[in-house]
């Protein structure tokens, strides 16, 4: 049995996996309990992650690992990695989230396809039918997005607020503008696709708000960043 960790920014998702997924859940980086008690699960004999959290917490994780007897292994981006074709300036410095997003996304679809990962940060990367990552985006998160108004103006709300077609109301514009943007940077991204067969893969935690926005072939799913790691896996 194995287990996959996904260190974001906010959180970390994780899931125990075998022949079938037996478990999966999120958690801060604060609020470790559910994870420790998972790995308190017989039969674990190996931990794959990716880290953009920093050393500290990439640290911290390994430490809580190591407790239960377990050495967690660390991805980084290369030039290829399963049937993925890294075509980054300097490959390595690819985000090991992203990178572990295009190798899920290429198991989901077999096509071109604009991998989204919307979280803190929001990430749009291209990948072609034959398996190249040509290049991505990245814009804030619908947080940052707002979290930015707040700091940068005066007395604008940073929370509250729905989506509306037409708003009339501040916080309703915020939340609209933002999403809008998002929406907006995706579609304008995914036309770049030269594939009649192409779709967008979206995942993370702000997916599920962007998705009714999309006027795009679209197909939302929970994980892409763990799929990758299980992809990568299976490979090793």
């Amino acid at each position: 049995m194995m287990l996959l960790v996904d260190a974001g920014n906010s959180r970390i998702k994780w899931r125990l996996v075998g022949e079938t997924v037996s478990a999966s859940g999120a958690c801060t980086h604060d609020a470790t309990g559910e994870l420790a008690a998972c790995l308190e699960t017989p039969g674990i004999t190996r931990a794959l992650g990716c880290n953009v959290a920093g050393p500290g917490r990439g640290e911290a994780l390994a430490a809580l690992l190591a407790r239960r007897g377990l050495a967690m292994e660390w991805i980084g981006a290369s030039a290829r990695r399963c049937d993925v074709h890294n075509m980054y300036t300097h490959p390595a410095r690819l985000g090991p989230d992203r990178w572990a997003a295009l190798i899920g996304a290429r198991g989901h679809h077999p096509h071109g396809a604009l991998v989204v990962m919307a979280g803190t940060a929001t990430t749009l990367d291209i990948l072609t039918a034959d398996g190249r990552f040509v290049g991505g985006h990245i814009l804030p998160g619908i947080a940052l997005m707002r979290a930015t108004l707040g700091d940068s103006t005066a007395h604008l709300p940073t929370m509250g607020g729905h989506y509306r077609s037409l708003p009339r109301d501040t916080a309703d514009a915020i939340v609209s503008g933002c999403l809008n943007a998002q929406a907006g940077a995706i579609e304008r991204v995914f036309r770049r696709l030269d594939d009649s067969r192409a779709v967008c893969l979206l995942s993370g935690g702000s997916a599920d708000d962007i998705a009714p926005l999309l006027d795009i072939p679209f197909r939302r799913v929970e994980n892409l960043v763990l799929d990758g790691l299980h992809r990568i896996a299976r490979a090793a």
